[in-house]
């Protein structure tokens, strides 16, 4: 089977060299698999989403080699897909609404023991899980919004034991078959409040759909593969194989954000980069081998 990889940003700014790291990282290792290379708009933010940005996207992609397969996949044209797959795991009685406010949640969880994911939110108090499914389903019928989360625990028991191929390195250099544990998010989103779906849940059905076999991405995605494994084998989806690669941060060590022009792969061709600039900037050369 021939190998398919993806590369998937966020129309939401302009990209900048991490970005232009991971699409050329990504479209390296495809290239020496000999795989197709797909091109995939995650655009279900609607108030963050802009066309502009998407152009944008599709020619500095283009300006740095990077080629892919048509047509592109947007996921704002496939929300009966993801509401196909909540279905599924409400079917399983997996999901339950939870409509605690922000507010509600942070007075719930101001303990210094209350159990934190990796990105350091509060895991989502129990209350909305105990819920009577007539109490959650007058809530619903009066209008109170909710979002849908998934039952982990009760999911990791219906799953059984999870894990993934790890190719590149995990932040503390995990590599090779990584035990997956998705408690250490909670019982966390499957679909928002303002969107029926969530990056999680579109994320695993878009791989599926798209016959993704390698997904390539940054570290700071690394933990989210728990979340990811579990839904897989709730929804029947094979698991990807992974490879995690470094972050390109900024002189204090942080993580480049698209609020950041200076480093935007725009602002960069004004100022006369050429493509092989962008490379060896983010430490990849010509011949795109580079760090992990």
């Amino acid at each position: 089977m021939q190998p398919v990889f993806r590369f998937a940003p966020s129309p939401n700014g302009e990209l900048h060299l991490g970005h232009a790291y991971a699409a050329l990282r990504d479209f390296a290792l495809c290239r020496k698999a000999g795989g197709r290379f797909l091109l995939r708009i995650e655009d279900i933010d609607r108030n963050r989403s802009r066309p502009e940005f998407e152009a944008a996207i599709i020619e500095d992609l283009a300006w740095l080699g990077v080629t892919w397969e048509t047509p592109v996949r947007r996921q704002s044209e496939h929300m009966a897909a993801y509401g196909a797959a909540l279905d599924r795991l409400r079917a399983a009685n997996l999901v339950y609404p939870a409509f605690m406010t922000r507010g509600e949640i942070a007075r719930a969880t101001a303990k210094p023991e209350w159990p934190r994911d990796p990105e350091g939110v509060p895991h989502y108090p129990p209350v909305d899980r105990r819920l009577k499914p007539e109490e959650a389903d007058e809530r619903i019928a009066a209008g109170i919004p909710n979002a849908l989360r998934i039952d982990t625990a009760g999911a990791m028991e219906f799953a059984g034991a999870l894990s993934w191929r790890e190719m590149g390195e995990g932040p503390a250099g995990e590599h090779g078959v990584i035990t997956a544990r998705p408690e250490m998010w909670g019982d966390f989103i499957v679909s928002r409040k303002d969107v029926a779906t969530s990056y999680h849940l579109a994320v695993v059905t878009d791989d599926a759909a798209q016959g993704v076999t390698h997904v390539v991405r940054g570290h700071d995605l690394f933990h989210a593969t728990a979340a990811q494994v579990l839904l897989q084998r709730l929804l029947g989806l094979p698991t990807p194989i992974y490879h995690h690669h470094r972050l390109i941060t900024d002189a204090t060590g942080r993580k480049l954000s698209k609020s950041n022009r200076d480093t935007s792969l725009r602002a960069l061709r004004k100022a006369g980069a050429t493509p092989e600039d962008i490379r060896a900037m983010v430490g990849l050369g010509s011949s795109g081998k580079g760090r992990r």
